[in-house]
């Protein structure tokens, strides 16, 4: 029975790894839908390059500072117990490879591809481990110090700070040092649209993203016998409450149709295996007006060129639901309880300082030593024909 629980283990985790390295295809493909045509390959090869490098330095560095486990060893020790901590690497290197592609979508259509790839090493190998290891691995005694405070540990099942909100607050800071596009923001005041290349393809890429999160949330349980259905509805009561508040608030609009249940999805995370699905519910659409408002402000009023709105939708959106576990998971609105709001509020806090530190300090690095941001004409002609020598589509046919 223990070879057999040792084996269901192993391919339950090993589903939720295939489940949320399938979103990345959602990131490439939101990625690709909302940027204009002649960046569309270099939505493309930036997810994937980007995964690769998440690979080599989360499985080198990074999975070591959060959990203290190398894999300097022999491949008999690595096939142990199936092999379960080889996908359980797998799996937790998936949430990741997360962090740059959230921030390729907020520096897409101007930032030169080398430079990102350097910081993608880094964030993967040095910055997101630490906090990672903090939440979910006891690391530095800072969840001793939360609970000796507030009476309980800081909660994030599934990542609603760990991984959306740190990916958003660095996201911010790379958006900010970089700069908006050319073009964007007019002396006179006037905002140029810059429409989305395809909404199809925005839209497949959310349906994947949105598909994928239930390996991205359920599977987070990492053992079979810790499954929850709980999780499971409670992400599709918030993916619905962040759809219909989006609807609503942004007037029909697609592309926030689309990024509303995503909007939810990440809020949720937090607290999906603690809340009354009623309090899932709440949260998402809470998420959902969260990214409505806050692209709006934050384009037009702020003029922050964060082109996907991976700040309002990962950075807010991720900090709320840090927050709202610690309000719909308490026993006195219907939620598991074992959280305190108190130490959700410190938890997000030291996220998301963490992140905009880490994000200022690598992007600000780079910036100054080797810059992030092609030339004005690489950027006029397009990332796909400076970058990739190639372009999404051909403009004419072979004659002969």
């Amino acid at each position: 029975m223990d070879t057999t629980k040792q084996g269901a283990d192993a391919l339950f985790i090993l589903l939720g790894a295939i489940m949320v390295l399938a979103m990345h295809a959602g990131f490439a493909f939101l990625e690709l839908g909302t940027v204009r045509k002649k960046n569309q390959v270099n939505a493309l090869v930036k997810i994937l390059v980007d995964f690769a490098v998440s690979t080599i330095a989360y499985f080198f560095v990074g999975y070591a500072v959060a959990y203290g486990t190398s894999f300097f060893v022999g491949a008999e020790s690595l096939a142990a117990k199936n092999g379960f901590e080889l996908v359980k690497f797998f799996f937790l290197l998936t949430f990741a490879a997360a962090i740059p592609a959230i921030v390729s979508g907020g520096i897409a259509e101007r930032a030169r591809f080398g430079p990102q790839l350097i910081a993608t090493a880094v964030l993967v190998g040095a910055i997101y481990p630490v906090f990672e290891g903090i939440t979910w691995n006891q690391r530095f005694g800072v969840q001793g110090w939360i609970k000796a405070a507030t009476g309980a540990e800081f909660h994030d099942f599934a990542g609603s700070v760990v991984v959306h909100a740190v990916g958003g607050w660095i996201g911010l800071a790379a958006v900010l040092l970089l700069g908006a596009r050319a073009g964007r923001y007019r002396r006179d005041g006037i905002v140029s649209a810059h429409p989305p290349s395809s909404i199809p393809f925005l839209a497949l890429g959310a349906w994947i993203l949105a598909v994928g999160w239930f390996g991205f949330n359920v599977m987070s349980a990492q053992t079979i016998d810790k499954i929850s259905g709980l999780v499971a509805v409670n992400s599709l009561m918030a993916m619905v409450g962040g759809t219909l508040v989006a609807v609503l608030m942004g007037r029909n609009d697609p592309g926030f149709a689309y990024n509303g249940p995503l909007a939810g999805l990440v809020a949720v995370c937090a607290g999906s295996d603690v809340m009354h699905p009623a309090g899932a519910l709440l949260t998402g659409g809470v998420a959902g007006a969260i990214f409505v408002s806050m692209f709006t402000l934050t384009q037009n009023r702020w003029k922050i060129d964060d082109v996907l709105g991976v700040w309002p939708l990962h950075g807010l959106c991720g900090a709320w639901g840090g927050v709202a576990c610690g309000i719909f998971g308490t026993q006195a609105l219907g939620g598991l309880g074992g959280v305190a709001l108190g130490a959700q509020l410190i938890g997000t806090a030291l996220g998301v300082a963490w992140a905009l530190a880490g994000g200022f300090v690598v992007y600000g690095v780079l910036k100054t030593v080797i810059g992030l941001r092609l030339s004005a004409e690489e950027e006029y002609e397009g990332a796909d024909l400076s970058i990739h020598k190639i372009g999404a589509t051909p403009d004419r046919e072979v004659s002969w």
